[in-house]
């Protein structure tokens, strides 16, 4: 079994302050096959006082100088593409080429992005040209506590740390006690890059034991967070009363609306495939579909197809399966609420309960579509995580849109039709941070984040880089 026990403070491996050990599980097999430390208060303030002895030099080091870090860092995330791939697999049950092609690359392109974005940054900038004696200044936020998910996980710290460290901050990475074995690969990379001691710093650990601790720490400026909206919440009252800055990027409940006038086959089968990628575990996902009534049946017989048709299979194995979900506690949160829809009387056209045929060890889940959905149920307003998709109809535009915006969230909005004033026209009314028409996706660098529940902040190209910067206003500059 790996054993990896030790956490990544001020360019050194070190010791927990107190042992503190978790297995941690493969999903696919429920067994376990590595072994971490859980930190807690001492780790984070060692942590802590590391970075803020680094922040002194490196928040006024040269661009040229974190450029050059971060071309390093790209290079030899490159050269170990292939150990990432298999850690994230191994960690949170992603099938293989998935993790290869899509989870860990993300990571690489987040990089290569950043170091564009900070390329052609403008860190200091007269106001106009009106007022040239008035500068502004982008300067780092500080120190900065960095929460991140297992869902996606190195595209998540890679659009944490990149940016961060972009922008002359120093850093603490807290990642997910569920899928940590990948952030380990990540820090070995950040150590072979050669960033100063200090700079880069990682503890492991759960979030009362480590995750409150950085959002309570008075030596921490910003704290960062991806995950659940719950856990978010908790992350803003713990930074509360040292008034940090905090970012958030939560759940989601993304509608895809589907018009009658859309290619009805391609955009029933690309929104299903969407919403079961990852085994539904994407924050993004599109799970409820909106579908104008007069194709609506024919809809739910295209969805069911597609879902009966989609494979599950062991995430070690090549091929564009689904794997199983993370794990225990995931597993029995979506039996619960298929159940719910069930009992709530949603009409279950495919899937169910319990696992697929083939199957009896491992989180893996049956691919799901429930039709006739009602948005007040429970399935269309809970984030699910699974491969889990509720068909609603609807009769005219404003119903549509009333329907999509009816959710405490607003990270995405899908919208399929064939009359371009018409997606124009919904895309202005949607209360979504992040809006896809007929399949088209969001470019590298494009801003990612939501509205209402779904966080505050954006993520990403230029608006990442930002989110990490304090911005100084000065007069009569000469």
């Amino acid at each position: 079994m790996l054993r990896r026990t030790d956490f990544y403070i001020d360019g050194r491996w070190v010791a927990p302050a107190a042992p503190n050990e978790l297995e941690v599980v493969n999903p696919a097999n429920e067994q376990p096959f590595a072994v971490i430390s859980l930190g807690g208060k001492a780790d984070v303030d060692t942590a802590v006082a590391a970075a803020r002895r680094a922040f002194a030099a490196w928040s006024v080091s040269p661009k040229e100088e974190r450029i050059a870090a971060l071309e390093r860092l790209a290079e030899a995330y490159k050269a170990r593409m292939a150990d990432m791939a298999k850690a994230i697999s191994d960690e949170m049950g992603a099938p293989i080429r998935l993790a290869t092609e899509s989870q860990a690359a993300a990571g690489l392109g987040h990089i290569k992005t950043f170091i564009r974005t900070l390329k052609e940054f403008q860190f200091e900038h007269i106001l106009n040209e009106r007022s040239p004696r008035d500068m502004i200044m982008h300067e780092p936020v500080g120190v900065c506590g960095l929460i991140t998910p297992w869902n996606w996980p190195m595209n998540q710290v890679t659009l944490k740390v990149v940016p961060a460290i972009a922008a002359g901050c120093t850093v603490i990475l807290k990642p997910s006690e569920i899928a940590p074995i990948s952030s380990i690969v990540f820090t070995e990379i950040m150590d072979a890059a050669g960033f100063p001691a200090g700079v880069y710093n990682m503890v492991n650990g759960d979030g009362p034991g480590v995750g409150e601790a950085m959002s309570r720490h008075p030596g921490i400026d910003m704290m960062s967070f991806t995950g659940s909206t719950r856990a978010g919440v908790a992350v803003s009252k713990a930074a509360a009363d040292t008034v940090k800055r905090v970012t958030l990027e939560l759940g989601g409940k993304s509608p895809n609306i589907v018009f009658a006038d859309s290619d009805l086959p391609d955009a029933v089968r690309r929104g299903a495939a969407h919403c079961f990628e990852n085994t539904g575990q994407s924050c993004n996902a599109p799970t409820r579909m909106l579908v104008e009534r007069s194709v609506y049946d024919e809809a739910v017989g295209i969805a069911a197809d597609f879902a009966r048709g989609q494979k599950v299979g062991n995430p070690a194995e090549d091929g564009d399966h689904i794997g199983p979900l993370s794990s225990q506690v995931q597993f029995d949160k979506v039996q619960a609420l298929i159940e719910a829809g069930i009992k709530e009387g949603a009409r279950l056209v495919e899937g169910g309960l319990g696992r697929p045929e083939g199957f009896n060890r491992g989180y893996y889940v049956r691919p799901t579509v429930f039709a006739d959905v009602s948005n007040e149920m429970r399935i269309a307003r809970e984030e699910i995580f699974g491969p889990v998709l509720a068909m609603i109809p609807f009769d005219g535009e404003d119903e549509a849109v009333e329907i999509a915006n009816d959710t405490p969230y607003g990270l995405a909005s899908y919208v399929q039709s064939g009359d371009v004033e018409r997606l124009r026209r919904v895309t202005r009314r949607l209360r979504a941070g992040m809006v896809h028409l007929n399949g088209a996706w969001r470019s590298a660098g494009a801003p990612f984040g939501g509205y209402k529940q779904s966080g505050l902040g954006r993520e990403g190209g230029r608006w990442g880089l930002e989110d990490f910067l304090e911005v100084k206003s000065v007069a009569g500059w000469e």
